[in-house]
């Protein structure tokens, strides 16, 4: 398998990669930039599922990929969501909430690699995560496409339902990691 087992890991970088590109065809976001822009971070959300999707079919999940493949997503999400509260296209407390969701889930992440636990990902974690993307592609188009499309409100819905399940999603890591860290009728794994 050789250099071929790298490459989920290569496509995973390359996302990270992606996204200086895509801040600076986004960065004066006339019709045409937020296109170009639109299509970049549309490439870069894709590379998510295909480095997942080579990782399983190869059969090689790597700890370095559990690791930047969520750093990768979430600094792909942020970014675009700084940019597009900085043109007024998403309410701050929007984005704060969210951003606020993934620095405690990553630091719940770190204490449980630390402590040898395992959180596998939930599935209303990836649905987020899908809403999120569709939702932030809608709000980069929005004065792209005429106002009657009504992208904005369709991407504010969209971003409204991905808060929702991001909120759901975390309260599962939480769950999941209380139940590892504090087994029934156990003590806590720090005294073990």
């Amino acid at each position: 398998m050789g250099l071929l087992a790298h490459v989920p890991n290569a496509i995973t970088v390359s996302r990270i990669l992606l996204i200086p590109v895509f801040v600076v065809c986004f960065w004066d976001p006339t019709p045409e930039r937020s296109l170009v822009a639109a299509a970049v971070f549309g490439l870069a959300a894709l590379t998510d599922a295909i480095d997942g999707y080579m990782a399983r079919r190869l059969g090689h999940i790597t700890q370095l990929g559990k690791i930047l493949d969520p750093i990768a997503d979430k600094l792909l999400v942020l970014t675009a969501l700084v940019l597009l509260v900085d043109f007024g296209r998403v309410a701050a407390w929007i984005a704060i909430l969210l951003a606020s969701r993934e620095f405690i889930i990553t630091g719940l992440r770190v204490v449980a690699a630390r402590e040898h636990i395992d959180l596998t990902p939930e599935t209303t974690g990836k649905i987020k995560m899908a809403a999120q993307v569709v939702a932030v592609l809608f709000l980069i188009l929005d004065e792209s496409v005429s106002a009657s499309w009504h992208f904005h409100n369709v991407g504010t819905s969209v971003l409204l339902i991905s808060l929702a399940l991001s909120l759901i999603s975390a309260a599962q890591y939480i769950q999941q990691f209380a139940r590892q860290m504090f087994p029934r009728g156990g003590t806590g794994r720090g005294e073990l």
